[in-house]
Order: C-alpha cells, then sequence, then structure tokens
C-alpha cells in the first residue's frame, strides 16, 4: 500500500515538473517539452523526491491515462499534453478529427462556456475525449458532471487545428460555443 502511495506521489511530482513548474527543482525543458532523465531524477534526488530509473519506467508504464512519454532511447521524458508553459510546443502534426469529441466539465461552467466557449485556461490547449467515458472521468473531477458534445469535424472544415496526443487526447486551441452541443438539462 505505502509503495502505491509512493508512486501515487511521484507522478504527481512528475505533472508538476513535466507540465508547469520544472523550474521548482531547476529542470530543463526543451522546446517539445523533454527533459534529460538522468538530469530528472538528480534534480529530484537534490529536492528530496528519490526515485529509481525503474521507478520512474515504471510510472511512465502503468500511468492510467499514460500522461509521460519516454524517448525511444530511454535518455528523456515529456508529460504527452496539459502543460501551462507557453515554451512547450509539442511538435504535434495537425490530424483531422472525428465528426464528435467530448468535453467533461463542471456545471457551474456552463453560463460561461455558453457565452464564451471552451478556453484553455492555464494551459496550452483545450482537452478532448474521444469517448464519454473519458470525457466524464475528467469532468467529475470538478463538481457536477456535465458533457459537452463537440462537433470537432464541422470546427476543422471551419479551419480549426486539431491535434492528437501521444496518449490519445485531442488539443485544440478553442472551442467556440457554436460548435458545442450542450445537454438538455443544461439548456438556459
Amino acid at each position: 500500500m505505502e509503495n502505491n502511495k509512493n508512486i501515487e506521489r511521484n507522478s504527481k511530482f512528475l505533472s508538476l515538473v513535466l507540465r508547469h513548474e520544472p523550474g521548482k527543482i531547476g529542470l530543463v525543458l526543451d522546446s517539445n517539452g523533454w527533459a534529460s532523465v538522468e538530469q530528472l531524477l538528480h534534480q529530484a534526488a537534490e529536492h528530496g523526491r528519490s526515485m529509481s530509473q525503474e521507478e520512474l519506467r515504471h510510472i511512465v508504464a502503468s500511468s492510467d491515462k499514460q500522461r509521460f512519454a519516454l524517448s525511444e532511447d530511454g535518455l528523456r521524458i515529456r508529460a504527452n499534453q496539459g502543460h501551462s508553459l507557453a515554451s512547450v510546443e509539442l511538435d504535434l502534426a495537425p490530424a483531422e478529427p472525428p465528426d464528435t469529441l467530448f468535453h467533461g466539465t463542471a456545471s457551474r461552467f456552463i453560463d460561461s462556456i455558453r457565452a464564451s466557449g471552451l478556453a484553455p485556461g492555464s494551459r496550452n490547449h483545450v482537452h478532448l475525449s474521444l469517448d464519454l467515458g473519458t470525457a466524464s472521468n475528467v469532468g467529475s473531477r470538478h463538481g457536477k458532471l456535465v458533457v459537452l458534445t463537440v462537433r470537432a469535424r464541422a470546427m476543422a472544415a471551419q479551419g480549426h487545428l486539431f491535434f492528437l496526443s501521444q496518449n490519445g487526447v485531442w488539443l485544440t486551441a478553442a472551442v467556440p460555443a457554436e460548435f458545442i452541443d450542450f445537454p438538455a438539462a443544461t439548456q438556459p
């Protein structure tokens, strides 16, 4: 049980330093979000967060949302998406989205979304899911769940770009309200 808690703590720590605050431990990310595994492990240990390469590989491999990726040679690591750092560009090629994608959110945000659409907030992109289950899991963390349907292919036809992250999360700069279908229970 303690090992699971340690893995969870280290996963949250990796999310923090690979997505939002690498400077917190003096970590350097390149423009595509990659960091040296050796530097990460060294800097983490210097800041009281020791982990072995084996533990790091286990976290990458076992993350339920596949939040992290190791380079093919295993020498670099990055978060697959969710960055709030403007300096990180994941270097993903635009991809043709399916007809619809989903976004889970809390009911308290519906009026704002209806007025302004979906914005990335502190992140670099709006995150969209291919299926209702994933969107529900994400949205339920923020309050009373509402799942929105995004007419992604219609957006793309109007020139909006979509990107597919390595772990299957769809990313776009913003979603204008006219491309969002709101559940009937949330209609004004």
